[in-house]
């Protein structure tokens, strides 16, 4: 059997994620699933995560504070990233995260992260 690539439902593919900048400027976009949060914000140009280590979870230029309403559906930390967190800049308990660590799911479809003041 063929698929129907012409009537397939590409946007189910995809989550929406929020970025809000330290300023309130709100980024909107759609993600694919797969993708890291991280890699969302690279490919759509949004400021403030720099991502230096292109997301080898070997720098915390990627840190984000998750929203409140999603800082129990985002997926546990792994040790590694603990002890990054360690090194970004003024991180909260249970609200950062590093977004190269974020894998989009449709779990996260409707996800709002906020950017701190500065990375590192």
């Amino acid at each position: 059997m063929i698929p129907d690539i012409l009537n397939f439902k590409w946007d189910e593919l995809m989550a929406k994620i929020t970025y809000v900048e330290h300023s309130g400027t709100e980024h909107v976009v759609e993600v694919a699933s797969g993708l890291t949060v991280m890699e969302g914000a690279r490919d759509n140009n949004i400021p403030g995560i720099e991502a230096d280590c292109g997301g080898a979870c070997a720098c915390s230029t990627c840190h984000v504070y998750v929203d409140t309403a999603w800082t129990d559906k985002v997926p546990a930390m792994d040790g590694m990233e603990e002890d990054m967190l360690d090194f970004a800049f003024e991180p909260k308990p249970g609200q950062s995260r590093l977004t190269c660590q974020l894998r989009v799911s449709d779990d996260l479809d409707g996800l709002i992260v906020r950017m701190p003041e500065r990375q590192i």
